[in-house]
């Protein structure tokens, strides 16, 4: 059994924020031999309703870490 992805983007599809920040996830988590994922606030209902207007969503080992842009130096720091 695979071990859960330690970065989740919380995004919706057409959201240019959202490409953006999946540019620079997939990224850090490949530099990083880190594994993520993405999830659509729209689709999935067990995200939180507050996510909605906050995204993209970046959660690091289940916890928020950045929305709107990701800071590519705090992501780094956070998975190192």
């Amino acid at each position: 059994m695979s071990e859960p992805a330690r970065v989740v983007l919380v995004g919706r599809e057409g959201c240019h924020l959202c490409e953006e920040a999946r540019e620079v996830v997939a990224k850090v988590c490949a530099a990083a031999g880190v594994t993520w994922v993405e999830r659509d606030v729209d689709t999935s209902p067990d995200l939180p309703a507050e996510y909605g207007d906050l995204v993209p969503v970046v959660l690091v080992d289940g916890k928020e870490h950045s929305h709107f842009r990701v800071d590519v130096a705090r992501l780094r720091a956070a998975l190192g």
